[in-house]
């Protein structure tokens, strides 16, 4: 179980929910928005282009639609971008960091491509396929930016909750009645 889980109302209505690729961040936030119903914002879906397989939008109107969404008055907001991280941080009322194996994260990755063309955070149109390069990023590269993430909230006076693994995670789900 996590350290310390505060109360859900302590995050306040402007939660940033960071993580590595498939630790599960755009699930929760879902689940946080049906149960504070709070609009759920994927950082994936504004950096990607809809109706591809993933091809990123031009870097300026990323940062426009970040822009506006952080303007809001309550969201949840899932994904990591870092070049934007600063500007999301001191709007935000609350943090959340998952991290979790590795391994793990890869499953996730498969089955979601493969298996889940309607999961929470899909690109509108569907077109996901597995990929090389995603698969190493998942594997390989971003195996430690739980860390980097949890560094960075821990730079702030943010109210904070940190989940190590997926058994820390169903806790807070637990915890919280999501």
């Amino acid at each position: 179980m996590p350290s310390h889980i505060p109360p859900l109302a302590d995050l306040g209505r402007r939660i940033v929910i960071f993580g590595p690729s498939n630790s599960g961040k755009s699930t929760l936030a879902e689940a946080l928005s049906r149960k504070l119903a709070i609009p759920a914002v994927h950082l994936d879906q504004l950096h990607h282009t809809p109706d591809t397989d993933w091809v990123p939008r031009p870097q300026h109107e990323f940062h426009a639609l970040q822009r506006d969404a952080i303007a809001g008055d309550a969201w949840i907001m899932d994904g990591n971008y870092s070049g934007l991280v600063d500007e999301r941080l001191a709007r935000a009322t609350g943090a959340i960091v998952l991290d979790g194996n590795h391994w793990m994260r890869l499953g996730r990755y498969v089955n979601r491509t493969l298996f889940q063309p309607n999961r929470p955070g899909a690109l509108q149109g569907q077109q996901d396929s597995l990929k090389w390069s995603m698969i190493h990023w998942v594997a390989v590269a971003s195996r430690h930016n739980g860390a980097r993430y949890r560094a960075m909230v821990e730079g702030t006076v943010l109210p904070r909750v940190f989940c190590g693994s997926m058994a820390e995670v169903k806790a807070l789900y637990r915890v919280w009645s999501l």
